[in-house]
């Protein structure tokens, strides 16, 4: 069995996809797991994580083949890239400006476009059609747009739910710390009922009105989310259409297989 493993790596979160690639472009996500970003990680503590939790699925090192890679923040880039030859014994495929997407990038500098954004419209398209809106929820919630041209137009990038909530708990210093989740009503009995309610609905009354702009400058866009608080946001938000968590991980294994041709 040839197996990719697909690695995004978030500000948050490091995610870990299993594709076998014998079922061709269509490979279905064996497994997946999430893991914190740590910048002090060693290659060897991602490295052992990695091979601890493959092996609890009966997945070996040696039935890796390739390994694909997005990454949004910088010191972890040749960690991630030891990590690939020395545990895997392969060459990372890394998503970075010049790999073949097959989707025209729109902005003023496409350089700067982050590489899970990217890799999202590349999923989103292939997933849904165009013209799509992607939302990632994420360290920042992240809006993208695609055109009926399947043309990546730009986007608007926002403080996710967790950094939003973070700030109101260290500017108030009466009021504690309660946990994310949709609260059982809206309108709270106590104080921590009152913060669960406001932290929750506020936020999504801000993704449902930038949503509602974007409809109206992008007329009959599906919406779709992602990312690690997808499932708990999206359900609550009327304008989004599909909800799918391993997005960014489909886009690694869509890319790598664009991308083959072109390797050295």
């Amino acid at each position: 069995m040839s197996l990719l493993l697909a690695i995004d790596v978030g500000n948050t979160n490091v995610v870990l996809g299993i594709f076998d690639l014998s079922q061709g472009p269509e490979s279905p996500l064996v497994c997946s797991w999430r893991l914190a970003t740590s910048r002090e990680r060693t290659v060897d503590e991602y490295g052992l994580s990695a091979l601890a939790l493959m092996r609890h699925q009966g997945i070996e090192a040696g039935q890796i083949q390739h390994v694909a890679i997005s990454c949004v923040v910088p010191p972890l880039h040749p960690v991630l890239m030891s990590l690939s030859r020395n545990y895997f014994g392969v060459e990372a495929f890394y998503v970075e400006p010049g790999v073949r997407t097959g989707m025209k990038v729109l902005i003023d500098n496409p350089a700067e476009l982050g590489a899970d954004r990217l890799v999202n419209a590349v999923a989103g398209i292939e997933k849904f059609g165009a013209p799509l809106i992607i939302v990632d929820f994420g360290t920042a919630t992240s809006y993208d747009v695609v055109n009926a041209k399947k043309e990546y137009l730009g986007g608007l990038i926002s403080p996710g739910l967790k950094i939003s909530a973070e700030a109101l708990f260290q500017r108030a210093s009466r009021l504690p710390r309660v946990e994310i989740a949709a609260p059982e009503r809206l309108v709270g009995r106590n104080t921590i009922q009152a913060m669960q309610s406001g932290i929750f609905y506020g936020y999504v009354g801000m993704v449902e009105g930038i949503l509602g702009r974007l409809l109206v400058e992008c007329p009959g866009s599906k919406v779709a989310a992602t990312g690690g608080l997808a499932r708990v946001v999206a359900p609550h938000c009327t304008h989004i259409t599909h909800i799918a968590p391993d997005l960014t991980l489909d886009g690694l294994r869509i890319l790598w297989f664009r991308n083959q041709g072109s390797r050295k």
